[in-house]
């Protein structure tokens, strides 16, 4: 009954270290990890977080308006368009003109006399009227050469005849604002032309946190979307807008995913512009002493082909499909500068964070389970032995 007790416990035991050694219960081991990821066709990249790294994960180019764009400056001089309104003034000497009350009429005061024609919409065939002068093509012209061509037309038909011609409603030269903000409006532009923060200002500025909103532009069919803090930081972002465009604005938080043996496994807003990663595993709860892998600590995320490129030993298949790649960066922070690389390192939205489990976390479960199954199976022999 002893050997049977014996040999039953021990295939017991067995068993349990079998089916627990090789599985941590928070996700992949960290060795397991990089045993895939320096395979030759590893179905992801495996990059050491190191000072080269950190050089070519800086270099890597955020949406630009500038580069886009261009930084656009609209002309000094407005030119009239379709659907935009006019308003003419004329002025004609002494009494007994075009537009004036006849010469004989003393209730009007002697000298010149003027006359102002009601705004009206510049016509889709790019005409407003005048009496007299008669149906003029004012479209793709400035307000001075619409002067000069009224004045033009009534020569020979009222005594030295002048106008004015005043620009009430700008629709050609404007911008759309739309989205998060106070008031979206169509926004006229000015001669001497206005930025993106400019327009959004005549909106009512922004209604989302400056570190969660985002600005598209849309022109010509292409649309662009940059963050607001990016505008904030480089002068050379806020470009000038062109008529038509279109600027959207809209809130997005930006979060990263924390996972394994943290502290908080949850999805972790910035609450900032940017976050490095040693700001991230501190928003994360740190690295548990008790079950953390130090020398596991992994950031996965995918990266534009241009950027993985620039890695060594990046499997060939990986770049040959679609516009990014599937990258696990590693950080040791058993090493000392890691810490200082983990501040230089910015997280970007979407993000993973994992960290993996020790191995002797692993070794200390098994004996734990084995612990809990062998105190009854030791207390009962215990008890039938005596």
């Amino acid at each position: 009954m002893t050997f049977a007790f014996r040999l039953a416990f021990s295939l017991t035991v067995l068993s349990v270290i079998t089916g627990l050694a090789g599985c941590s219960g928070t996700g992949p081991r960290g060795r397991d990890l990089i045993a895939a990821g320096s395979q030759e066709d590893a179905p992801f990249a495996l990059v050491d977080i190191t000072d080269q790294t950190l050089e070519v994960v800086s270099d890597w180019r955020r949406p630009s308006f500038s580069a886009t764009y261009g930084d656009y400056r609209g002309p000094q001089a407005q030119k009239v368009q379709v659907g935009d309104a006019v308003q003419v003034n004329i002025w004609e000497t002494g009494a007994g003109g075009l537009y004036s009350a006849p010469a004989g009429d003393h209730s009007v005061a002697q000298g010149t006399r003027n006359s102002s024609i009601p705004e009206q919409v510049i016509a889709r065939d790019g005409t407003i009227n005048v009496p007299y002068a008669g149906r003029l093509r004012v479209a793709g012209l400035t307000t001075p050469e619409i002067e000069r061509m009224i004045v033009k037309g009534l020569q020979g038909k009222t005594a030295d005849p002048q106008a004015m011609v005043t620009l009430t409603k700008n629709v050609s030269q404007s911008v759309t604002i739309a989205g998060d903000v106070a008031n979206g409006a169509i926004v006229p532009l000015n001669p001497n032309g206005d930025r993106i923060l400019d327009v959004i200002a005549q909106a009512g500025g922004i209604k989302a946190p400056v570190h969660e909103a985002f600005i598209t532009l849309s022109r010509d069919g292409t649309s662009l979307s940059v963050p607001m803090q990016a505008i904030l930081a480089n002068t050379k972002e806020n470009i000038y807008v062109r008529p038509r465009d279109i600027v959207t604005v809209y809130r997005a938080p930006q979060s990263f995913t924390a996972v394994g043996a943290t502290g908080r496994n949850a999805v972790v807003p910035f609450d900032a512009g940017g976050i490095t990663l040693e700001e991230a595993m501190a928003k994360a709860g740190g690295l548990l002493d008790e079950r953390s892998d130090p020398t596991g600590v992994f950031v996965l995320r995918y990266e534009p082909v241009r950027l993985a490129r620039q890695y060594p030993n990046i499997s060939p298949r990986l770049l040959e499909y679609g516009n990014v790649v599937p990258v696990v960066y590693r950080l040791d922070v058993t090493n000392p500068i890691s810490l200082f690389r983990a501040r230089r390192f910015s997280m970007r939205d979407k993000d993973i964070l994992y960290v993996s489990t020790a191995p002797l976390t692993e070794i200390e479960k098994v004996f734990r389970v084995v612990g809990t199954l062998a105190s009854p199976a030791l207390s009962t022999y215990y008890y039938t032995s005596r």
